[in-house]
């Protein structure tokens, strides 16, 4: 059961490793395609927002989006391979920053091309989202089941 376990932590982790692999690799002086493309999906979301909340969002730079997403992608995903909590953390707040920027399916219209296939994508990382708090789910009920089997010891009766 552990090796099934890990077997299925590592498969699952493999899409932000390698993610962040590619994103480290191209990453360069300017952040690399990832910035480049992430821009205008950003400042999208931005005035998405601002129009909403009207609340000014302070001014992000591309490059250290992309490094800390590299960083939370990367560390949580070996921590994660483990079994740690802590990794299971990190991908979360990845994925809860990430998914609403760059699977932006509410800037288009219902019959857009775009929409689906943004739409699908979005679920998709929700699904990841969902995994990733089934995880956190079951890690603390583990940890609240073994407390409370540790009771104190029964007197012996003489």
């Amino acid at each position: 059961m552990e090796l099934a376990s890990f077997l299925g932590r590592a498969l699952f982790v493999s899409v932000f490793l390698l993610s962040a692999w590619q994103e480290f690799n191209d990453f360069g002086e300017d952040g690399g395609r990832s910035a480049k493309s992430l821009k205008p999906k950003f400042n999208a979301f931005v005035n998405h927002v601002t129009t909403h909340t009207g609340q000014q969002l302070p001014p992000v730079d591309m490059k250290i989006l992309i490094a800390a997403a590299i960083a939370l992608k990367g560390i949580g995903g070996l921590l994660f391979v483990f079994g740690s909590s802590l990794g299971a953390y990190l991908l979360l707040l990845h994925q809860a920053v990430a998914t609403p920027i760059l699977y932006d399916f509410y800037n288009y219209d219902v019959d857009r091309k775009e929409f689906g296939q943004l739409f699908s994508k979005f679920t998709q990382s929700l699904a990841l989202l969902g995994a990733l708090l089934f995880f956190i789910g079951m890690k603390n009920s583990r940890k609240h089941g073994r407390q409370l089997r540790k009771k104190a010891p029964k007197a012996k009766a003489n």
